[in-house]
């Protein structure tokens, strides 16, 4: 199913073939939580940024409006009318984020909704029962996402039971893509590698789940405290032991220059919020460096966001204008900034791409981890 095109040194060009389409890697997945781009961006306008994957929220969706509901329409692709991949997260990091409404079990997890606090219960089979009734391309394992720092002890018996519950994921999506009434028979598993920051346990985490043969592997529990470094040092660490000819997916991450960072250390999969929640509130990447659209200088600033941009926003509207916008809170002025750097970090996997393809990846990763330290 994925196919290693080229390398240049730890860097990888690859392609995904999956039912619903094939992925160019290295890609980063747009993440519409819901079924929709926060910022008021539809399924249609994913297609104009050059969206490869949509990733959506388990959690959020069996929450509301209801993974029977969206079973009974026709699946996920067919309820918010978008075709290509889809990634599920599998409700793991709601583990995390809920700490006081959740408790921990062999079983699973239980949970008090955010919303009503009505009881929820969720482990490993749940998660992709729900995942398999949203018909979703690929599935995420259930998992633990323990925050750094926490004790050694603690993340050796949190990883050793995120194993157990992957075998039971793996069991359950086989049992379900054999039934007749399953909306996507294909539907693809990515196990998830944790134990925190300690070296040895995420090399022993790794060595187990690469035994089940999954179809891919996603590095979890970073971005949740630790430093850049830290994170760098963990891939360099794992990545030995993750299959060459599966593709490597981390989790959660995160600015261009992380992005950058992991493809020279071998990632191929990315997601991240950041650049939908920093357009909401102006703050907008560029191939120039950083902008504050709500800095003063650009009231009149007659200029588009990015000159070498050509995304929609860039190529109708003044940063002047979208400024404006976001002064008086008018919805348009976000749903134009989260256009932009939805396009730019797209733009951004197109040229990582090529730079691989060319062997030119370590002079683009010279060049634009400088540029894009610049506050604009």
């Amino acid at each position: 199913m994925f196919e290693l095109l080229t390398t240049e040194n730890k860097a990888r060009r690859g392609r995904f073939h999956t039912v619903h389409g094939i992925i160019e890697t290295p890609v980063f997945m747009n993440v519409g939580t819901t079924g929709a781009i926060r910022g008021g961006l539809s399924s249609l306008d994913l297609i104009d940024v050059n969206c490869q994957v949509e990733l959506c929220n388990t959690y959020h969706l069996h929450i509301r409006p209801g993974d029977d509901l969206i079973y009974n329409m026709g699946g996920l692709h067919k309820f918010i009318n978008w075709h290509k991949p889809i990634l599920t997260d599998s409700g793991g990091f709601q583990v995390f984020s809920l700490t006081k409404l959740r408790k921990i079990k062999e079983e699973g997890v239980y949970f008090n909704s955010h919303i009503d606090g009505k009881k929820i219960f969720m482990g490993p089979e749940e998660s992709i029962k729900i995942q398999s009734n949203l018909g979703s391309t690929i599935a995420m394992a259930f998992d633990e996402c323990v925050e750094n720092p926490a004790t050694y002890k603690y993340i050796k018996e949190s990883h050793e039971r995120t194993v157990r519950w992957l075998v039971r994921c793996k069991t359950e999506l086989d049992r379900l893509n054999s039934l007749d009434e399953t909306l996507n028979k294909n539907q693809i598993l990515f196990g998830i590698n944790q134990g925190g920051i300690y070296q040895d346990l995420r090399i022993e985490n790794m060595n187990q789940i690469v035994e089940l043969d999954l179809p891919g592997y996603a590095i979890g529990g970073l971005a949740v405290g630790e430093t850049a470094d830290i994170m760098y040092d963990i891939i360099d660490t794992v990545e030995p032991y993750m299959p060459q000819n599966k593709p490597r997916y981390l989790m959660g991450v995160g600015t261009p220059s992380n992005i950058i960072e992991s493809v020279y250390r071998g990632i191929d999969f990315f997601d991240c919020v950041m650049p939908t929640r920093n357009a909401r509130h102006g703050n907008l990447f560029t191939w120039k460096g950083y902008v504050n659209l709500l800095n003063q200088k650009f009231k009149q600033d007659e200029n588009p966001i990015d000159i070498d941009c050509n995304c929609h926003t860039c190529n109708n509207f003044s940063k002047g204008y979208i400024r404006h916008l976001l002064k008086v809170e008018e919805m348009l002025g976000m749903r134009l900034c989260v256009i932009h750097n939805l396009y730019f970090y797209n733009e951004l996997m197109q040229k990582i791409r090529e730079a691989i393809e060319l062997n030119d990846f370590d002079e683009f990763r010279r060049k634009y981890l400088e540029k894009f330290s610049i506050r604009v």
